[in-house]
């Protein structure tokens, strides 16, 4: 037999981690972090995860009934009906149907409803991630119901609209937000504006949990968002916390800015994480290797550190580990970075015996969107161009990146056939003469080697003018080894229409370089 609800021994709801949960009569809040999930887990724009952090934050309200008890706050005889249409909104399918329970039942509705149904278009908007033109109208009735009715608001569901409506994208200089922002100073005594913190307002980076930062951390990572305010919060929180961060959640803190290829301006950054490794390294041998890697990308290494992971203590101990081979793997990247950018560093390096190729094959990123790649294309016009004894495609070079296309040219820049040459530069590179940079490398073959590099669109943050960490890296260490480098970005690729003129751009691109081919090349 059910179990009639609210009766003891039935299960409560589960609390949501980081909100303030209500019983029979409290008040509930929207907590920064509870906020912040939210919107991670709809996969906000940057410009909404920015609205959070330059927010104050929002004091405690009552949203309207609890879910354990039958009737609001305060009673009454509408105390059923007006908890029936709070279900309504929370389950309302589309924001059409939204708007149509607030507009055709305006003697139910109540103060608190108001934020429930911004919440609820959220979770709508969120799920759809191209909502159709129509939207933006209820967008706009729903707008002008709460600009009618926020005179009646208390303090707190003011604080609580304001902040869904900048999570929800409403422009900050629009009706709605004008209206509650003019409706919240109208109700608070005058005072003094509190001074501007150069890089964030409001709700402080320190104050969220590292949870929450790992999340933004994730989502900045995973959808190439090279945000610099929000980085420069992570950064400020590391640093703020370094007491208590152990190294598995540092690794994907640091994550993002080795992935998008961005220094914070935070001076304690650099410094901080040295003491992390230094305290930390023997705990966790991935994570450390994992924090390594991304300062690798910011050209940032620790010469203590790097002496730590590449001594043999270090090396046996994480032999016959489960992930034995990905840390081998990022430590012959990491000696790799110390043989072409470290000429300084006299400490131990990893082992022949213990060196692998870093990347034996394209990245999982090429693979899965090798459909909406360039090569193929690229590739067959090189085929019409050149002919196809005369470039390899996707061949690893040591130590082991792999190339889109490779060329080998001898001293007068005819295009020679790859059959004919050995297509690998040595590695490491000859010696260079005493107080030559490394960045300078020298090589006795008269025969060149000319790598085209692909740049497609998710190769690059997501405003499309830097490259990811990796894709700077791989391109940095080609060219140290001595290849030289023909970038082909995905804008000149995507501006040609067809065959025949992809064919002249890339006769234009090799020409621009001096190299023949054909009968009059050889």
């Amino acid at each position: 037999m059910r179990r009639p609800r609210g009766e003891p021994g039935s299960r409560a709801p589960r609390p949501t981690e980081g909100a303030t949960c209500a019983g029979p009569g409290e008040s509930w809040s929207p907590s920064p972090n509870s906020m912040l999930r939210v919107l991670l887990s709809a996969q906000a724009s940057a410009t909404r995860l920015s609205g959070l952090l330059l927010l104050p934050p929002v004091q405690t309200c009552c949203l309207g009934p609890s879910k354990w008890g039958d009737r609001p706050p305060g009673g009454g005889p509408h105390a059923g009906p007006v908890q029936g249409l709070q279900r309504l909104l929370e389950q309302a399918r589309s924001p059409g149907e939204l708007l149509r329970w607030l507009g055709q039942n305006p003697t139910k509705v109540r103060a608190h409803h108001y934020p429930v149904a911004l919440r609820r278009l959220g979770q709508l908007l969120g799920s759809r991630p191209q909502p159709p033109p129509v939207e933006q109208a209820t967008l706009q009735d729903l707008s002008q119901l709460i600009i009618r009715n926020c005179p009646s608001f208390d303090i707190h569901t003011i604080h609580v609209c304001l902040h869904l409506a900048v999570l929800l994208g409403f422009p900050s200089d629009g009706p709605l937000v004008c209206a509650l922002e003019r409706e919240r100073r109208f109700r608070l005594p005058p005072k003094p504006p509190p001074p501007l913190q150069p890089v964030l307002r409001g709700a402080r980076p320190e104050e969220l949990t590292p949870h929450v930062m790992v999340l933004l951390a994730q989502h900045l990572a995973r959808h190439r968002l090279r945000e610099p305010q929000l980085l420069e919060a992570i950064a400020h929180f590391l640093v703020v916390q370094e007491a208590q961060l152990n190294s598995k959640v540092v690794q994907k803190l640091v994550l993002p800015f080795g992935r998008l290829n961005y220094l914070p301006l935070e001076q304690q950054f650099m410094p901080c994480l040295e003491r992390i490794l230094a305290r930390e390294a023997g705990m966790a041998p991935l994570a450390t290797v994992n924090i390594l890697m991304s300062l690798c990308q910011l050209r940032c290494l620790p010469f203590r550190a790097l002496h730590f992971v590449f001594s043999p203590g270090f090396i046996n101990h994480i032999s016959g580990t489960p992930h034995a081979l990905i840390v081998r793997r990022y430590l012959s990247l990491l000696d790799t970075a110390v043989e072409l950018e470290l000429p300084g560093y006299r400490g131990p390096r990893l082992p022949r015996r213990q060196q692998v190729p870093i990347f034996p094959q394209p990245l999982i990123t090429d693979r899965a969107r090798c459909k909406y790649s360039h090569k193929d294309i690229v590739a067959e016009g090189l085929r019409q161009l050149l002919g196809e004894e005369k470039y390899r495609q996707d061949l690893t070079v040591p130590p082991g990146y792999c190339t889109d296309f490779l060329l080998c040219v001898s001293s007068s820049g005819s295009v020679l056939p790859v059959r004919t040459q050995d297509p690998f530069l040595p590695y490491p590179p000859r010696s260079c003469p005493q107080g030559q940079a490394a960045s300078q490398p020298t090589t006795r073959d008269p025969a060149q080697r000319v790598v085209l590099m692909l740049r497609e669109r998710w190769h690059f943050c997501r405003d499309g003018r830097v490259l990811l960490g990796s894709r700077a890296l791989r391109e940095r260490h080609l060219g140290l080894m001595g290849y030289q480098l023909l970038p082909l970005p995905f804008e000149e690729l995507e501006s040609q229409r067809g065959l025949p003129q992809l064919k002249s751009y890339l006769r234009q691109k090799l020409q621009a370089l001096g190299l023949r081919w054909g009968p009059e090349g050889g």
